[in-house]
């Protein structure tokens, strides 16, 4: 990948790594099956941006600067109200996104949780049966072996070193 110019590292938005989580990237392409979440995706990421910072240093200096209208700018306080009232909503938009990310995250590891659960209670029935045939296993050994003790001749039960 290519190093990022100026313009690019300091004005343009940055772009986010596509996820990785699978439930997650498919999440992103449902959102991303209707326009309104694509506008509203790129919308929420400028606003997010220093390049809308600029922007807006650079409107409102012009502004005042060219004399668009004399103080107190009621022209220019009733238009940035309603970017506020808009972009207060996007703000909102973009929270229900967030939300609805940590919602995909949280039923998949329930899923997962839930899946490792089987597995352990799977695992626990796969031991308690291992110990069992072990304990069976020790209990023949120990019958067999007082077996062969019975079946030693009288008067060898004794050992030479």
């Amino acid at each position: 990948m290519a190093p990022a110019g100026p313009l690019h590292r300091w004005v343009l938005p940055v772009k986010l790594p596509q996820p990785i989580n699978p439930a997650l990237a498919k999440h992103a392409e449902q959102r991303a099956e209707y326009a309104q979440n694509r506008v509203a995706d790129r919308i929420t990421s400028f606003a997010g941006s220093m390049a809308f910072v600029y922007i807006h240093i650079l409107w409102f200096g012009c502004w005042i600067g060219f004399g668009v209208e004399k103080y107190p700018f009621g022209l220019l306080t009733m238009i940035v109200s309603l970017e506020a009232i808009f972009l207060s909503t996007f703000v909102m938009i973009s929270q229900n996104r967030a939300d609805a990310k940590r919602q995909v995250l949280a039923d998949q590891e329930w899923r997962t949780v839930k899946q490792e659960d089987h597995q352990n209670k799977q695992l626990l029935d796969l031991s308690e049966q291992i110990l069992a045939l072990t304990k069976q296993v020790e209990a023949y050994a120990a019958r067999v072996g007082e077996h062969k003790d019975d079946k030693r001749p009288p008067g060898r039960n004794f050992r030479v070193s």
